[in-house]
Protein backbone atom coordinates (compact mmCIF):
# COMPACT_ATOMS: atom_id res chain seq x y z
CA UNK A 1 0.00 0.00 0.00
CA UNK A 2 1.35 3.53 -0.35
CA UNK A 3 1.79 6.09 2.40
CA UNK A 4 -1.33 8.00 1.66
CA UNK A 5 -3.53 4.60 2.43
CA UNK A 6 -1.62 3.63 5.08
CA UNK A 7 -1.91 7.23 6.67
CA UNK A 8 -6.24 6.82 6.47
CA UNK A 9 -5.48 3.42 7.58
CA UNK A 10 -4.08 4.40 10.83
CA UNK A 11 -5.36 8.08 11.34
CA UNK A 12 -1.35 9.42 11.07
CA UNK A 13 0.15 12.04 8.44
CA UNK A 14 2.06 11.00 5.57
CA UNK A 15 5.14 13.49 7.53
CA UNK A 16 4.47 11.41 10.53
CA UNK A 17 4.77 8.12 9.10
CA UNK A 18 8.11 9.07 7.29
CA UNK A 19 9.60 10.23 10.74
CA UNK A 20 8.88 6.92 12.53
CA UNK A 21 10.91 5.36 9.25
CA UNK A 22 13.93 8.17 9.08
CA UNK A 23 13.61 6.98 13.16
CA UNK A 24 14.24 3.34 12.52
CA UNK A 25 10.79 2.77 13.80
CA UNK A 26 9.26 1.50 10.90
CA UNK A 27 11.11 -1.11 8.69
CA UNK A 28 9.75 -3.16 6.16
CA UNK A 29 9.55 -0.22 3.86
CA UNK A 30 10.19 -1.00 -0.06
CA UNK A 31 10.92 1.70 -2.82
CA UNK A 32 9.28 1.28 -5.81
CA UNK A 33 11.38 2.93 -9.10
CA UNK A 34 9.91 5.90 -8.93
CA UNK A 35 10.88 6.08 -5.42
CA UNK A 36 7.17 6.06 -3.71
CA UNK A 37 7.09 3.95 -0.73
CA UNK A 38 5.06 0.66 -0.35
CA UNK A 39 3.99 -0.63 3.08
CA UNK A 40 3.21 -4.17 3.77
CA UNK A 41 0.23 -4.40 5.45
CA UNK A 42 1.28 -4.75 9.00
CA UNK A 43 2.71 -1.46 9.10
CA UNK A 44 -0.11 -0.23 10.06
CA UNK A 45 -0.45 -2.84 12.74
CA UNK A 46 3.16 -1.28 13.79
CA UNK A 47 2.13 2.56 13.60
CA UNK A 48 -0.57 1.70 15.82
CA UNK A 49 1.35 0.55 18.45
CA UNK A 50 4.43 3.27 18.02
CA UNK A 51 1.51 6.10 18.81
CA UNK A 52 -0.11 3.38 21.07
CA UNK A 53 3.21 3.22 22.86
CA UNK A 54 3.54 7.44 22.81
CA UNK A 55 0.66 7.77 23.67
CA UNK A 56 1.20 5.83 27.19
CA UNK A 57 4.27 7.72 27.25
CA UNK A 58 7.44 5.48 26.32
CA UNK A 59 9.86 7.41 24.45
CA UNK A 60 10.93 6.90 20.41
CA UNK A 61 14.20 5.21 22.20
CA UNK A 62 12.42 2.93 24.61
CA UNK A 63 9.82 1.80 21.47
CA UNK A 64 12.46 1.22 19.48
CA UNK A 65 14.31 -1.22 22.27
CA UNK A 66 10.77 -3.01 22.86
CA UNK A 67 9.49 -3.25 19.25
CA UNK A 68 10.67 -6.39 17.54
CA UNK A 69 11.60 -6.10 13.60
CA UNK A 70 9.27 -8.78 13.06
CA UNK A 71 6.07 -8.67 15.04
CA UNK A 72 6.39 -12.91 15.55
CA UNK A 73 9.46 -12.24 17.96
CA UNK A 74 8.19 -10.27 20.75
CA UNK A 75 9.87 -10.50 24.04
CA UNK A 76 7.71 -11.49 26.68
CA UNK A 77 9.68 -10.62 29.94
CA UNK A 78 11.26 -7.33 28.47
CA UNK A 79 8.15 -5.90 27.27
CA UNK A 80 6.10 -6.56 30.68
CA UNK A 81 9.43 -5.38 32.75
CA UNK A 82 9.01 -2.25 30.83
CA UNK A 83 5.32 -1.80 31.00
CA UNK A 84 5.76 -2.14 34.74
CA UNK A 85 8.47 0.36 34.95
CA UNK A 86 6.10 2.99 32.72
CA UNK A 87 2.92 2.12 35.42
CA UNK A 88 5.46 2.66 38.27
CA UNK A 89 6.75 5.91 36.73
CA UNK A 90 3.10 7.08 35.95
CA UNK A 91 1.90 6.20 39.83
CA UNK A 92 5.24 8.34 40.89
CA UNK A 93 4.33 10.91 38.35
CA UNK A 94 0.51 10.82 40.03
CA UNK A 95 2.32 11.34 43.73
CA UNK A 96 4.13 14.05 42.54
CA UNK A 97 0.89 15.90 40.89
CA UNK A 98 -1.55 14.86 44.01
CA UNK A 99 0.84 16.71 46.26
CA UNK A 100 1.35 19.76 43.71
CA UNK A 101 -2.29 20.13 44.25
CA UNK A 102 -2.59 19.86 47.61
CA UNK A 103 -0.44 22.86 47.60
CA UNK A 104 -1.97 24.80 45.51
CA UNK A 105 -5.36 24.17 47.18
CA UNK A 106 -4.49 24.92 50.63
CA UNK A 107 -2.55 28.27 48.75
CA UNK A 108 -5.77 29.08 47.60
CA UNK A 109 -7.59 28.54 50.72
CA UNK A 110 -5.05 30.80 52.46
CA UNK A 111 -5.23 33.38 50.03
CA UNK A 112 -8.69 33.63 50.35
CA UNK A 113 -8.98 33.67 53.99
CA UNK A 114 -8.15 37.31 53.90
CA UNK A 115 -8.78 39.24 56.62
CA UNK A 116 -10.81 42.44 56.07
CA UNK A 117 -8.65 44.69 57.40
CA UNK A 118 -5.55 44.12 55.35
CA UNK A 119 -4.89 44.85 51.65
CA UNK A 120 -4.23 42.74 48.93
CA UNK A 121 -0.39 43.64 49.42
CA UNK A 122 -0.72 42.81 53.12
CA UNK A 123 -2.53 39.45 52.76
CA UNK A 124 0.20 38.65 50.23
CA UNK A 125 2.96 38.82 52.95
CA UNK A 126 0.92 37.18 55.08
CA UNK A 127 0.70 34.14 52.97
CA UNK A 128 4.26 34.44 51.76
CA UNK A 129 5.78 34.61 55.48
CA UNK A 130 3.29 31.44 56.01
CA UNK A 131 4.60 29.32 52.95
CA UNK A 132 8.22 30.93 54.28
CA UNK A 133 7.35 29.20 57.46
CA UNK A 134 6.30 25.93 56.27
CA UNK A 135 8.98 25.58 54.50
CA UNK A 136 11.79 26.68 56.70
CA UNK A 137 9.83 23.97 59.50
CA UNK A 138 9.71 21.55 56.82
CA UNK A 139 13.82 21.69 56.20
CA UNK A 140 14.38 22.03 60.04
CA UNK A 141 12.22 18.43 60.06
CA UNK A 142 13.95 16.83 57.41
CA UNK A 143 17.34 17.63 58.54
CA UNK A 144 16.55 16.62 62.50
CA UNK A 145 15.20 13.50 60.74
CA UNK A 146 17.91 12.68 58.93
CA UNK A 147 20.11 13.60 61.70
CA UNK A 148 18.24 11.07 64.18
CA UNK A 149 18.19 8.24 61.59
CA UNK A 150 22.32 8.74 61.43
CA UNK A 151 23.31 8.82 64.66
CA UNK A 152 22.68 5.64 67.21
CA UNK A 153 22.68 6.97 70.97
CA UNK A 154 26.34 6.78 72.18
CA UNK A 155 26.91 3.78 74.76
CA UNK A 156 27.89 4.08 78.18
CA UNK A 157 31.75 2.90 79.23
CA UNK A 158 32.11 1.04 81.81
CA UNK A 159 33.40 2.88 84.74
CA UNK A 160 36.93 1.63 85.94
CA UNK A 161 36.67 0.66 89.65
Amino acid sequence: MNIGELAKRTGLSSSRIRFYERAGLLTAVDRRPNGYRTYPPQAALVLTLIATAQNAGFSLEEIRKLLPSDLERWHHDALLEALHRKVADIEALEARLAENKAQLVSLIADIEAKPDDIDCAANARRVLSRMVGAEAESQIKATDDATSMGKAKPRRQPRAG
